[in-house]
């Protein structure tokens, strides 16, 4: 790896948190969907970490933490690289909503760290499907949201925090109505929120509300996730690098679209986590952040073109008797 490759830190965006703390301002996702196995993944892993990421994202249920925890591990013995420049993230999955502790210790010693910086109730309900299960697969045990079930849930993330396991706690794939019931009885409230985004599926709604409540927006599928499972396809998805503008808009820049996806969640206040094992791609998928912004008539022109295409729907989570995966986002 050529050290020409490397992303100078200082020309990468930071964002802010209401505390005072500043990180990067993009992250590199870690789910290898049904296509990329966990070698392949933490390969990219240590390939972005040399050329630059900070933010990693990670997930109990990507089912390669142990993996990225061996690259993580290789890194602080190779470079200069330390622990505290690093900003990792993990997520407590469905069938460990009672058991939090376990589920973030577990992801603890698989990924070789002490603390996580962040840990993320990965969906709001302890729905659960089977790894690499088909779209109509339905769990006789699932149910709809509970505010009863989540705090009980968030209150396990709390004592994370007070015992010193992690920095920060996050919810995910909430909407505006659950983050409204819930957010008043949380005694530490969340830091970020982590959210399908991108240039077919905004959320201004859930999007305003987190930021008026100093909740850092992150944004998955910020690019359409064109690798994400068989079962989230439907043939009314509308792919974010294929809407006119941002054809229109990449032309202008001379870039591929995926680029101006990114370019425009990070100017706007998101952090995307675009995952990529490609090096070229990874590579940049970063560099683009850190030249050539968007004008402000080209991030007006996308913000008019939403789509409001929600392409991970989630219906394995639907509960029996559930019928449309609409109900999953009320």
């Amino acid at each position: 790896m050529s050290e020409l490759q490397v992303i100078d830190q200082k020309y990468i965006p930071r964002v802010k948190l209401s505390n005072g703390e500043s990180i990067p301002a993009m992250g590199l996702g870690t789910f290898g969907s049904d296509k990329y196995g966990a070698d392949i993944v933490s390969e990219a892993v240590y390939g972005a970490i040399k050329e630059g990421y900070r933010f990693i994202d990670c997930a109990a249920v990507y089912q390669n933490e142990d993996k990225i925890g061996g690259v993580l591990k290789k890194i602080f013995a190779e470079t200069d690289i330390k622990r505290e420049d690093l900003f990792i993230v993990s997520k407590v999955w469905n069938d460990m909503h009672r058991r939090v502790k376990e589920a973030c210790l577990k992801s603890l010693k698989d990924l070789g760290l002490s603390k996580l910086d962040l840990y993320f109730v990965h969906w709001p309900f302890p729905n659960y499907h089977a790894p690499g299960c088909d779209g109509d697969s339905r769990n006789p045990d699932s149910k709809p949201f509970s505010v009863e079930e989540f705090m009980d849930t968030w209150r396990q993330m709390e004592e994370l925090v007070e015992e010193g396991y992690v920095r920060y706690i996050g919810m995910s794939n909430m909407t505006v109505k659950k983050l409204e019931a819930v957010y008043g009885l949380c005694r530490i409230k969340p830091s970020f929120l982590e959210m399908e985004c991108h240039p077919a599926f905004q959320q201004p709604e859930l999007f305003e509300y987190a930021k008026s409540l100093d909740i850092v927006p992150v944004g998955f599928c910020p690019i359409g996730s064109p690798s994400r499972p068989e079962r989230d396809r439907t043939s009314d998805d509308i792919a974010a690098t294929e809407m006119d503008v941002i054809k229109e808009i990449a032309k202008a820049h001379n870039v591929h679209p995926a680029l101006i996806c990114l370019k425009w969640a990070v100017q706007r206040g998101v952090i995307p986590i675009p995952f990529s094992v490609k090096e070229p791609q990874y590579h940049s998928n970063l560099e683009c952040i850190t030249t050539d912004p968007l004008t402000e008539e080209e991030m007006e022109s996308i913000k008019k073109a939403d789509k409001d295409c929600r392409l991970i729907k989630g219906q394995v989570f639907l509960w029996q008797g559930a019928t449309d995966w609409r109900e999953l986002w009320k």
